[in-house]
């Protein structure tokens, strides 16, 4: 057996094993712990896949609804990492500035999403707008804090080479601090990935109105009890937030991991 083939397996086959333990399981409670009149409760597996994946009807509402919530994640996406970015070079650049912004950075991750939603919604509509608003809010923290981070924690030395040059700030920022904050960046925006979608679909099942997303479809599966094509539902949402996650996991590989040890570049020591 070839080394690829060996690292292949040895990456696939760990999951694939956590897989078929978590089916198993959900066999297990399905037909041992619920009741035959409360198994609509958690439909098998199987069910989940003929009526929610292999119904031509809900696969085809699922593939429209999750199309509109990645519309909605990736514009807010986009939009918290430019403002994010905005205010994390910002930051960098004078400690005042950063004890000025920093709490308030802070004080936005704390605020609870879902009690404010009914807010966005009276100022923004309940249309695509406000469910970006909400991913905005969601997904924006990871992209200040992380290249933050990056930017505050490049090496001391390069700084001296720089300040020995007469580098100006500008100069100092674009050749030294962003390129050594760009592994941070992209682990910002792996975690801000998977939280836009998680923000798309709060904002879409609470506004339930506009465009069907993801969460208006889960709300309208759970109000008339259809418990299989929920669950499809929640299985394609979860999927699109892998998905994204991991476009942004590839992503930073391709462009940082030649040079940075947490992307790729060297082996990890054997445990």
């Amino acid at each position: 057996m070839s080394r690829r083939l060996t690292h292949a397996l040895g990456r696939v086959l760990p999951p694939l094993g956590v897989f078929a333990l978590i089916v198993a399981g959900w066999y297990l409670v399905t037909y041992q712990v619920l009741a035959e009149d409360r198994r609509f409760l958690l439909p098998p597996p199987h069910e989940v896949i003929n009526e929610g994946f292999l119904d031509e009807r809900v696969r085809e509402d699922i593939l429209l609804a999750g199309w509109e919530t990645l519309k909605a994640a990736l514009i807010g996406l986009a939009i918290a990492f430019v403002i994010g970015s905005v205010l994390a070079v910002l930051m960098a650049q004078a400690r005042w500035i950063e004890r000025s912004l920093y709490p308030w950075v802070v004080f936005l991750q704390t605020i609870p999403i879902l009690a404010i939603v009914p807010v966005i919604g009276f100022w923004f509509g309940y249309e695509l707008t406000a469910r970006v608003v909400v991913c905005v809010i969601i997904s924006i923290f990871p992209l200040v804090i992380n290249p933050l981070q990056g930017l505050l924690g490049t090496d001391r030395g390069l700084h001296d080479l720089l300040t020995l040059a007469r580098a100006k700030p500008l100069t100092r920022l674009l050749k030294l601090q962003i390129p050594a904050a760009l592994p941070q960046v992209f682990v910002g925006l792996q975690t801000a990935a998977g939280l836009s979608i998680v923000g798309a679909v709060v904002g879409d099942f609470f506004f339930g109105r506009g465009a069907i997303g993801l969460g208006l479809l889960l709300s309208r599966y759970s109000g008339r009890l259809q418990s299989a094509e929920m669950l499809a539902t929640v299985f394609a949402a979860a999927v699109l937030g892998v998905a994204v996650f991991w476009v942004f996991g590839a992503l930073g590989r391709r462009v940082v991991g030649a040079w940075s040890e947490a992307w790729g570049a060297g082996e990890r020591p054997a445990s």
